[in-house]
């Protein structure tokens, strides 16, 4: 991986590790170990952004997620976070996400939120993984209710990165300030019944309850799916440079897995389900199944 994307990385590991604390550009350039200046310039041209407009957006999100789910006051998480006044944040805030955090803090409402993409996965997906290491792949049968899914649709897409290119990153920063029946937002492969014509097999989005009347974003769809079993296959916990490899290992096995020897069969009339990759948890796929009697 060239040095480049990996003195970005480390500023930007440097700037979540710290963010409640004064961040200057020195701080950074030690992170990166390139002087100042150029630290600067690596960072602007791979994310987009300055290192200031970086350390806002992700101070906004991180206070908007901790009034959502800490239900806090408004001073705790403008201080918490890191920013020098009350009306301050205020102001960065209604910049940001259109509301007050007073507002917000009575009533949510979804709001994109900045997630920090790591440059480094851009050039790790170019990697090429063998599968010859073998990894422990545990795998459950867990139950879902009837539930509805809010969901983004794309053009073409049927994986991630295509997806991303085609309707951008952001949404996954607006799933993840809704409230979900699994805790995350979800990432979906649709079967043909739950696909509008020229859409995506692929798409992003939160589940809910089936009598949820959460309002739908402009640009979202709804969708309601039936109560079904799902045969969730976890991989081991894996370094984040080592993704791509976590997420092969398990569907290596998923295509292995034949469900007859637990009585079950695969149900591809129900969408096939990823989470998010977190190293700390390993990476996690379900798959829709059925009694093999229940036709």
């Amino acid at each position: 991986m060239k040095d480049q994307t990996m003195a970005v990385q480390r500023m930007q590991d440097y700037i979540e590790a710290n963010l409640s604390r004064e961040i200057t550009m020195s701080d950074l350039a030690r992170a990166a170990l390139f002087s100042p200046w150029y630290a600067y310039r690596l960072f602007r041209r791979h994310k987009g952004l300055t290192p200031t407009e970086y350390i806002r957006r992700l101070r906004l999100s991180k206070s908007a997620l901790k009034l959502r789910q800490e239900g806090c006051r408004v001073t705790d998480a403008a201080f918490d976070l890191g920013f020098g006044s009350v009306d301050g944040y205020q102001r960065a805030f209604f910049r940001e996400f259109g509301c007050n955090p007073g507002e917000y803090l009575r009533k949510p409402i979804p709001i994109t939120l900045f997630i920090p993409y790591g440059v480094k996965f851009k050039e790790l997906r170019k990697d090429t993984m063998n599968m010859e290491q073998v990894q422990s792949i545990f795998v459950q049968v867990i139950h879902k209710p009837e539930r509805q899914v809010i969901l983004k649709r794309g053009v073409k897409a049927q994986d991630y990165f295509p997806y991303c290119e085609e309707v951008g990153c952001d949404v996954w920063g607006l799933l993840t300030s809704m409230e979900s029946l699994c805790g995350e937002p979800v990432c979906l492969w649709l079967p043909d019944r739950y696909r509008k014509p020229n859409t995506s097999v692929y798409v992003q989005g939160v589940e809910t309850a089936a009598d949820e009347q959460t309002p739908v974003p402009e640009g979202f769809d709804r969708i309601r799916l039936p109560a079904a079993e799902y045969l969730a296959f976890q991989g081991e916990p894996f370094r984040e440079e080592d993704y791509s490899g976590a997420i092969l290992a398990v569907r290596h096995a998923m295509r292995r897995y034949d469900p007859t020897v637990i009585g079950y069969e695969w149900d591809d009339e129900n969408p096939r389900i990823q989470l998010e990759p977190r190293g700390i948890r390993g990476y996690i796929e379900l798959r829709a199944v059925k009694r093999r009697n229940s036709r």
